[in-house]
C-alpha cells in the first residue's frame, strides 16, 4: 500500500486557512511554500518520486460545508469554496495546476458526482464500474498529476478508487507482451467529457505506445475503453496488461477529507460500481491536474492562463 499521511488537527487547519485565503484573494495568495512543512514535504517529495504504487493518500482535510449533491437531480456546484484553495496549493506543490480549454470549460475543478440518466455511463457521471485509465490519454499535453478530493461518499460506502501501478505490474507481464505494448501501434480515442459537445467524433490519436520507458521505471499510456490496437497480437497483449493491472489493483474506498494523489504516467484508476439515490447525499469528488512543466510554445498560447488551448491549436507543437 502506498503510503497514507493523517493530517493532524493543525495540519489540517493550517491548510484550511491557507485554502480560504486562496479562495478569497486568488491564486496570488496559492504559496506552497507556507504550507506545513509535512504536508509540503511529502507531496513535493512524491512529485520527485512516485515510487512503485504511483500514489498517495492525505487523510483529514477539511471539507467544510456542502450543500446537497444534487437538487432536483441537477448537481451541486461549489463556487469560491475552500476545497478549490486546498486543491490549488496541493496542485501548486506538484507542478501548476491546469485546466483544458475542450474540457468542462476549462474549469480547474472538476465535481465529479453522478447524474440522472447517466448511470451507465463509462465516466465520471456514471455509477457503473469504470475500468483502468489514466485522464487524457488522447491529449499531446497530458497531466502528470491528479488529485481526487472525496467530498461525501456513496450511501453505501462501496464505491471504491481503483488503483492500479504498471511498475507493479509490469513484472507480470511476460517479455514478448511488453515488446508488443512499446511498439507504437496503439490508438486512442477522446474520452466523453471531450466530446459532449462536439456533433463529430474526433480521429483518434496515434499511433503511440501503451508502455514506455526504462524497465526499471515504466510509463504508461492506456485507456481500457478507449485505447484500440490494429492488429491481433496488440488486442491480446491489451487485455494481458489488463489482467496484470487487475492482480496489483489496490482498492481505496476515499472518506470526506481524503485525497489520493496519482501519477498519471505511472498508477492507472478506475472505480467501482455503487447506486445513486439523487436525495442530496450522493458519492461526491473534486478533481484537479498538475503538471510539472509546459512548453514555451504553449505558455505563450495561454497567455498567461491555466487553460491550456483546445487540441487543433497545438497538435503542431508534437
Amino acid at each position: 500500500m502506498s503510503p497514507i499521511v493523517e493530517l493532524s488537527e493543525d495540519e489540517r487547519a493550517e491548510l484550511w486557512n491557507r485554502a480560504q485565503d486562496v479562495v478569497h484573494k486568488g491564486p496570488a495568495a496559492a504559496v506552497p511554500d507556507e504550507l506545513p512543512a509535512r504536508i509540503r514535504d511529502t507531496v513535493r517529495g512524491f512529485a520527485r518520486d512516485s515510487g512503485r504504487a504511483g500514489f498517495i493518500l492525505l487523510r483529514g482535510l477539511e471539507v467544510g460545508t456542502l450543500p446537497p449533491t444534487h437538487t432536483d437531480g441537477e448537481p451541486a456546484t461549489l463556487p469560491a469554496h475552500g476545497t478549490a484553495g486546498s486543491m490549488m496549493l496541493l496542485a501548486e506543490l506538484l507542478g501548476t495546476m491546469i485546466g483544458y480549454a475542450d474540457e468542462k470549460g476549462g474549469d480547474l475543478v472538476h465535481d465529479v458526482q453522478p447524474l440522472p440518466g447517466e448511470e451507465t455511463r463509462v465516466e465520471g457521471s456514471g455509477a457503473v464500474p469504470f475500468d483502468f485509465h489514466i485522464e487524457n490519454v488522447h491529449h499531446p499535453l497530458r497531466p502528470d498529476f491528479i488529485g481526487l478530493l472525496c467530498l461525501r461518499q456513496d450511501h453505501d460506502g462501496v464505491a471504491a478508487t481503483r488503483i492500479a501501478s504498471i511498475r507493479e505490474a509490469f513484472e507480470l507481464v511476460k517479455p514478448d507482451v511488453l515488446e508488443t505494448l512499446r511498439q507504437c501501434q496503439f490508438y486512442s480515442y477522446y474520452p466523453g467529457s471531450f466530446t459532449r459537445v462536439l456533433t463529430a467524433e474526433p480521429m483518434p490519436a496515434g499511433p503511440h505506445p501503451v508502455i514506455y520507458g526504462p524497465a526499471d521505471r515504466p510509463l504508461l499510456r492506456f485507456n481500457s475503453h478507449n485505447t484500440i490496437a490494429m492488429s491481433k497480437a496488440g488486442r491480446a497483449a491489451l487485455q494481458a496488461l489488463t489482467e496484470a493491472l487487475e492482480l496489483v489493483c489496490h482498492e481505496v474506498v476515499l472518506r470526506p477529507g481524503d485525497c489520493a494523489i496519482l501519477d498519471n504516467h505511472v498508477a492507472t484508476h478506475g472505480r467501482s460500481a455503487f447506486v445513486p439515490r439523487y436525495d442530496g447525499h450522493d458519492r461526491w469528488l473534486r478533481r484537479f491536474y498538475s503538471i510539472g512543466s509546459i512548453p514555451s510554445s504553449v505558455l505563450q498560447m495561454m497567455d498567461g492562463s491555466r487553460v491550456v488551448p483546445p487540441i487543433p491549436a497545438i497538435n503542431g507543437i508534437w
